[in-house]
């Protein structure tokens, strides 16, 4: 009798299963050929009569001025030059301004100008990928919030060709299976990697990982299941991507593992403005009447201010000989909103407990010759991102001139802070001890020392020029036009 009652709740329960699955397959069928049409509709002929292929790229911040808008331009000016009959195309968010405005930001900006017209899709629902909309669940969401974004984007202009330059992979899918498009990404950043799920399995407290959930053993492996399961749907996604490129061997170990496209994965080191910073003339130290120690970067959390202000004060703690000259620590970085400006108040709180507050300089927002003045003046080139993805800051400090000394992990450890023909290029540290101890090593050498690991520095950030970015994209991205 359970087994007849069980039978007759399955068979019903499974013939309407087949029949909701295949509605939805004739419904999903039945848009992606309304797209198809709506393509012809939009479509437009070029100057020869034949249609150009459109090439698209997904950025919804393309104004916001940083490393990832600099690849963004970068790419597009690449293609232009690379190949005549195609137009493109920029879906953005940015909505207070004009296509001219973000142009002229772009040259402004990076020096990059563009040799034929963009065109640019304004979208109105940007709101659904900003964290801020989601205070729990906020990976799931914006990811979710990514696919409505994409929709938009999708029946506003339907492209031949669709990058993502900004790390929705969620929309990849949408544009490939209803959208009918050859797809490709470039990574910035994974949107959840092996290190966040070894943080929350280990009940690490960090930036993105609440005392309130590594203290509950119960919240930790709630969310680390939440993770697992949005790890899984992200592999799933960014699996359907035609051509995935990376920023970074640290990026590509991750998409590798989570994605599983070796085939069609490849790094491209982003384009760093080195040559602007290479001009900066490389002398030996002469008399020197006090060193700085140079930080450059946003004030976000993970870049770890705290860290470099308490090694900083270590080392000023240290016996050091009487006639070295005084240190000063600048801190040169960007302010995004007020949040940031909260954060550097409490660092300065930070250097007044340590007692350093006479000796640490904040710079923020400041223009970009006066970058130049204090990488051009400095001794060390400080960073203490952990993980950090990439490191366009780390180049620029090896560009400028300074002896770098970054964190042992990420782009720093694997791609950048690597040995040049056998000669070390700078150094690394992992906590305050080490970089107290690494930053009074770099003084104690001589100039001539100094200079000759400033010299292997400069030489080994040409990897990350604008030109062999342009020829390492045209490589990867050459399936996407065959």
């Amino acid at each position: 009798a359970y087994f007849r009652l069980l039978s007759s709740l399955l068979i019903p329960a499974l013939f309407l299963s087949g029949i909701l699955c295949i509605c939805l397959l004739v419904l999903l069928w039945g848009i992606r050929l309304w797209i198809q049409q709506r393509k012809k509709q939009l479509a437009s002929e070029g100057k020869d009569g034949k249609q150009p292929l459109v090439v698209a790229f997904f950025h919804p911040y393309c104004n916001a001025g940083g490393g990832g808008e600099r690849v963004l331009w970068c790419a597009i000016r690449t293609l232009q030059k690379k190949y005549k009959n195609i137009t493109c195309v920029v879906y953005t968010g940015d909505r207070d301004v004009t296509g001219e405005d973000i142009i002229a930001g772009a040259l402004r900006r990076f020096n990059i100008k563009l040799s034929h017209p963009v065109k640019f899709v304004f979208l109105e629902k940007r709101y659904l990928v900003e964290a801020a909309l989601y205070p729990y669940f906020t990976l799931l969401g914006q990811s979710l919030g990514s696919v409505f974004l994409g929709w938009e984007a999708l029946v506003k202009c339907v492209p031949d060709i669709y990058i993502d330059s900004m790390g929705y992979a969620f929309t990849l899918p949408l544009f490939k299976y209803i959208g009918d498009c050859r797809v490709g990404c470039y990574v910035h950043y994974p949107t959840i990697s092996t290190d966040m799920l070894s943080v929350v399995r280990n009940q690490d407290t960090r930036f993105n990982n609440a005392a309130f959930i590594t203290n509950s053993p119960l919240f930790s492996k709630f969310k680390l299941v939440y993770y697992y399961f949005f790890a899984f749907l992200y592999g799933l996604v960014g699996s359907c991507s035609d051509v995935v490129m990376v920023n970074s061997s640290w990026t590509l170990n991750h998409i590798l593992s989570l994605w599983r496209a070796a085939a069609c994965t490849s790094i491209v080191y982003p384009p760093c403005d080195v040559q602007t910073f290479l001009d900066i003339p490389l002398e030996e130290e002469k008399s020197v009447t006090e060193y700085s120690i140079v930080s450059v970067s946003q004030f976000r959390p993970e870049k770890d201010h705290p860290l470099q202000i308490r090694a900083f004060a270590k080392l000023l703690g240290k016996k050091r000989p009487v006639q070295q000259p005084p240190l000063k620590l600048i801190l040169i970085g960007g302010c995004r909103n007020q949040q940031d400006e909260e954060r550097v108040n409490n660092l300065r709180r930070l250097c007044e407990e340590l007692g350093v507050g006479e000796d640490v300089v904040f710079r923020i927002n400041i223009p970009f010759e006066e970058l130049k003045q204090h990488l051009a003046k400095a001794t060390i080139g400080l960073h203490t991102m952990w993980n950090e993805h990439f490191g366009i800051g780390v180049v620029e400090c090896m560009a400028a001139g300074t002896v770098i000394l970054a964190h042992n992990s990420g782009g720093p450890k694997l791609d950048i802070v690597v040995p040049y023909e056998g000669h070390i290029t700078g150094f690394l540290a992992e906590n305050e001890d080490s970089y107290a101890e690494t930053m009074a090593h770099i003084l104690s050498l001589s100039p001539e020392q100094r200079l000759e690991i400033r010299e292997n520095a400069r030489q080994s950030v040409h990897r990350f020029s604008d030109r062999h970015f342009e020829e390492t994209f045209l490589l990867s991205v050459e399936p996407l036009f065959k």
